[in-house]
């Protein structure tokens, strides 16, 4: 989204700045090009924000002596903080834990999801028992955590007594870190309580689908709503400045078209000519454009500026006629073209 949209928004901003050196343009448009301009700047600035929002920042990388401790030290540390919360918590290995070391993704994404679903049974049922299951099998590492009217277990190690619970990063950026890790990840109802089982392999892959019913409806609806506020933050603005650009260029031809003298009529043209006998082919406006070396004007007359063409497209598009009249008679007429019209 970012890429291609921060992309087009750029080339619009880039074209605006060039609409606004452009030789000729009337200083009302030209603070209009530069209004599009900057607003088509914010709107890369807004995009990248709203960018930042969605996407969720990648954990910094550790410092020696800091943070959770890594593999089984890190799980065991998080069931004796939570037991000294006051949680009924066990940690059950299946046979002999793997002591192999993880990868840094696997290892961060364990702790995680045992965090957080230790906090949710702390909150949401702090009278049951939670059982935190850690499986290590060839090439994935199994974990599961489970509250209910759950008995003891061969294998369970009591807590010992710690400070506090971490911090909740929810459901849904459980589902989101253990997919990117290349795992699978499931929560909901089990019997007489809830479970959180994820799988990692360690070796990551791609992450595989999200099962449609990981997330709760409510969950569902308000990513939904994320994501349509996220479009409209960065199609309002887009749009808004398309249709700005587009007026601009449509109230240009439109005034331009009614300052146009066609090359036949003024080939008609006469020095000594009445005004009267031309105003039948005389345009009702006149142009802004001006000669950008300020030409001299016959003594005691008036000059009338006109454009050649209101076609962009047309080789002549910006070039302009002046006809300067005494006494309501034609006493000299000049074309200029190019880079002599500003």
């Amino acid at each position: 989204m970012h890429d291609l949209l921060g992309h087009e928004l750029s080339l619009i901003a880039l074209s605006a700045g060039a609409l606004k050196l452009a030789p000729g343009l009337p200083e009302a448009h030209r603070t209009a090009a530069q209004d599009i301009r900057a607003r088509a700047g914010a709107a890369v600035e807004r995009l990248g924000e709203v960018i930042g929002v969605l996407r969720e920042p990648s954990d910094p990388a550790p410092e020696p002596g800091a943070g959770p401790a890594p593999g089984l030290a890190g799980i065991e540390h998080l069931v004796e903080r939570a037991a000294a919360a006051g949680l009924d918590v066990r940690l059950h290995l299946p046979g002999e834990a793997e002591r192999a070391e993880l990868p840094r993704t696997v290892d961060r994404a364990l702790h995680r999801v045992v965090e957080e679903a230790l906090t949710n049974v702390a909150k949401h049922a702090p009278a049951d028992r939670a059982t935190v299951v850690l499986d290590h099998a060839e090439g994935r590492t199994e974990v599961a955590v489970t509250n209910g009217p759950v008995g003891p277990q061969p294998g369970d190690r009591p807590a010992a007594p710690a400070r506090s619970a971490g911090p909740s990063l929810g459901l849904i950026g459980l589902d989101e870190r253990v997919r990117m890790a290349g795992g699978s990840f499931a929560a909901g109802p089990e019997g007489d309580g809830f479970a959180v089982r994820a799988v990692l392999p360690h070796r990551p892959g791609a992450a595989p689908p999200r099962p449609a019913d990981v997330l709760p409806p409510e969950h569902r609806t308000a990513r939904r709503g994320l994501h349509r506020t996220a479009v409209a933050a960065v199609l309002v603005p887009l749009c808004t400045t398309a249709l700005l650009f587009l007026g601009v260029r449509a109230w240009d031809t439109a005034f331009a078209r009614q300052s146009v003298l066609a090359p036949q009529d003024h080939a008609r043209m006469s020095l000594g000519q009445p005004r009267d006998e031309m105003a039948p082919y005389l345009p009702t406006r006149q142009t802004s454009r001006r000669p950008a070396v300020p030409a001299p004007e016959p003594p005691g007359a008036a000059c009338e500026f006109y454009v050649q063409t209101a076609d962009p497209f047309d080789d002549r598009s910006g070039d302009i006629y002046r006809l300067c009249f005494r006494a309501g008679r034609l006493v000299s007429t000049d074309t200029y073209t190019g880079s002599e019209v500003r």
